[in-house]
């Protein structure tokens, strides 16, 4: 009786992962990434949303649910990108942006630099993502750790010319107790920033066709926390 038993619940196992791989195919996976690919929030809201939705997938991420098919994604943005969101993010190998929202090609417009910093030349990728593009949120990404807050917070001499970027890093850690607190600071920080710096950006915000927000991403647990806004 346990060997038809066991062999019974073997064969509800394989009935089960056949029903998953006939919903889950290459294909049906990709229609969906697609569908969201072409998808274009109508608010700055919609498009937050988006990513944080995305985040809470990345973090219960199983084996099999997340397969695209990425020849496909690239015939299909070839010609053209229209991403729904800007990621200003710090060049950190551990804050892999598309990977942690979960999203793909053509989805993103990625500007990625140590210490996340809203420099001039950062700020001229993300007015021509605003501009051009039609993207709905800019969002400044910090993380846990960051290695340019650290160093700056430090103030010590750093070999190479890494040290250029700290004078767009350092007011965040004044007054700042703990590295968290200066990264959290830092992401606002630059925000602020971003909202202030370009005319088209604020013509953008103002006319609520754009959000610029602060966010912070744990290296440990893979979330993303939205920041409220830093008031200058």
């Amino acid at each position: 009786m346990e060997h038809h038993g066991a062999s019974r619940r073997e064969l509800l196992k394989m009935t089960a992962a056949g029903m998953v791989a006939i919903v889950a195919t290459p294909e049906t996976m990709f229609a969906q990434n697609a569908k969201t690919a072409s998808a274009s929030p109508e608010t700055p809201e919609e498009a937050v949303r988006l990513l944080l939705q995305g985040n809470e997938r990345y973090m219960a991420y199983k084996p099999g649910e997340c397969v695209v098919d990425l020849a496909e994604l690239r015939r299909a943005t070839k010609e053209e990108q229209r991403p729904f969101a800007a990621i200003l993010a710090c060049a950190d190998s551990r804050l892999p942006v598309e990977i942690i929202f979960a999203k793909s090609i053509g989805q993103l417009f990625v500007v990625r630099v140590a210490g996340n910093i809203a420099a001039p030349d950062t700020i001229a990728s993300l007015e021509y993502a605003a501009e051009e593009l039609g993207i709905k949120t800019i969002l400044v990404l910090g993380h846990s750790g960051c290695g340019a807050v650290k160093a700056t917070k430090a103030g010590g001499a750093v070999p190479g010319q890494i040290s250029e970027l700290f004078q767009y890093i350092y007011p965040a850690t004044v007054g700042t107790e703990d590295l968290q607190a200066a990264v959290e600071k830092n992401a606002r920080l630059q925000a602020a920033i971003l909202r202030g710096s370009s005319p088209d950006i604020v013509k953008l915000i103002e006319s609520g066709k754009l959000s610029v927000e602060a966010a912070v991403y744990d290296l440990d647990t893979g979330k993303v926390k939205l920041l409220e806004a830093l008031k200058l």
